[in-house]
């Protein structure tokens, strides 16, 4: 191997290196866009189901029937973001005249009543809970900073909405095209076992993006039941919030219940903490317990497996080891990336026991 050989292999591995930096630099120029393809994607997902059965049921030529379905997608957002104005309108003058101290104040009041109850039954309050303390640390400088974030990430959706669902439209109604297009560039030996990766794969996805919105569909009416019970404002709003949290496996249920604790003593501020506040906040946090142990061990593994055709357990270490490797965001994407990996198992490793084993239902 001589000198020139030696360089030209030098040039070409710094060549492929600048190529990458430079595909990782405009993906990061173009998140935006990718995040609009992503959700559209799922929403493609979700929607073929749809459309299928618009077509084959109801008749539906195909393009009446993605403008069906986009209508579909139309009047859920818009009925979330109905159920969200009661609460910004009943909010908004509060957070016109946002007072920080005044919000202070009331940590502290909350604190103090905390301190004289568990002081009061033979346990001594930790030296955080003393008003002198708590306020020391406490800046809630953040929150006007924070509501303009919000605004101003308000002020985007609608651009983002007009491209997800633009790009979305012609997903579902070009799926043949697209499918088409794939098979034209890819390798002529293996475009079928590949285009039946794809097939398998869009099938099971939608299957298990369905079996979210079910899933997440019974916590939220069981969210909804235990806050009701309980007479808590704003009722709807908090098991939805709640709700959407369950994307993230197992994490997602525990920030719910601390979320809904917050808002539970919140809403009854100005109360007796010993016979009000304290007994309200426990009732919610068991309730939420209870949904909980139902989603975890009943509904969330078994609407999950069959979506994907995996064991309970199999989907239950996924989760667990994708979120011990890469944390919550590897949880969320564990079951859908774990069902592409089956897939393309099964159709470029078919002979593997292994694979075999773990694909049988597939």
């Amino acid at each position: 191997m001589n000198s020139k050989v030696i360089g030209n292999g030098i040039v070409r591995g710094v060549l492929i290196l600048a190529g990458i930096l430079l595909i990782m630099y405009v993906f990061y120029l173009t998140q935006a866009v990718l995040i609009y393809l992503v959700v559209s994607l799922i929403l493609t997902l979700i929607g073929i189901p749809i459309i299928a059965f618009l077509r084959k049921r109801l008749k539906f030529n195909n393009i009446f029937a993605t403008i069906t379905t986009l209508i579909i997608y139309v009047l859920i957002i818009a009925g979330f973001v109905m159920m969200f104005i009661p609460l910004l309108l009943d909010q908004g003058q509060n957070l016109s005249i946002l007072n920080i101290q005044s919000i202070e104040t009331t940590i502290t009041n909350l604190t103090n009543q905390a301190s004289v109850f568990l002081d009061g039954h033979g346990i001594d309050a930790s030296k955080a809970l003393k008003p002198s303390n708590l306020t020391s640390q406490l800046n809630l400088n953040f929150i006007p900073n924070f509501l303009n974030s919000i605004l101003a990430m308000v002020s985007s959706f609608g651009m983002g909405l007009a491209s997800v669902l633009f790009i979305t439209f012609f997903f579902l109604k070009d799926r043949k095209l697209f499918t088409y297009m794939t098979k034209s560039v890819l390798p002529e030996q293996h475009s079928d076992r590949i285009l039946d990766s794809l097939d398998k794969i869009n099938h099971l996805l939608s299957r298990y993006f369905i079996g979210l919105l079910i899933q997440l569909s019974i916590v939220f009416v069981l969210y909804l039941i235990v806050l009701l019970i309980f007479g808590i404002d704003n009722a709807f709003v908090i098991a939805f919030l709640c709700a959407v949290l369950n994307i993230i496996p197992y994490v997602g249920p525990l920030i719910a219940s601390v979320l809904a604790a917050i808002l539970t003593m919140i809403n009854n501020l100005g109360a007796d903490f010993q016979s009000e506040i304290l007994p309200t906040t426990i009732y919610v946090m068991i309730g939420f317990w209870i949904v909980q142990v139902i989603d975890n061990n009943f509904s969330q593994p078994y609407i999950f497996s069959s979506s994907v055709n995996s064991h309970p357990l199999e989907i239950f270490l996924v989760i667990l080891i994708a979120g011990f490797l890469f944390g919550i965001m590897g949880m969320i994407i564990a079951v859908p990336l774990y069902t592409i990996l089956k897939v393309v198992g099964k159709e470029f490793l078919p002979d593997n026991k292994v694979v075999q084993m773990l694909t049988k239902n597939i």
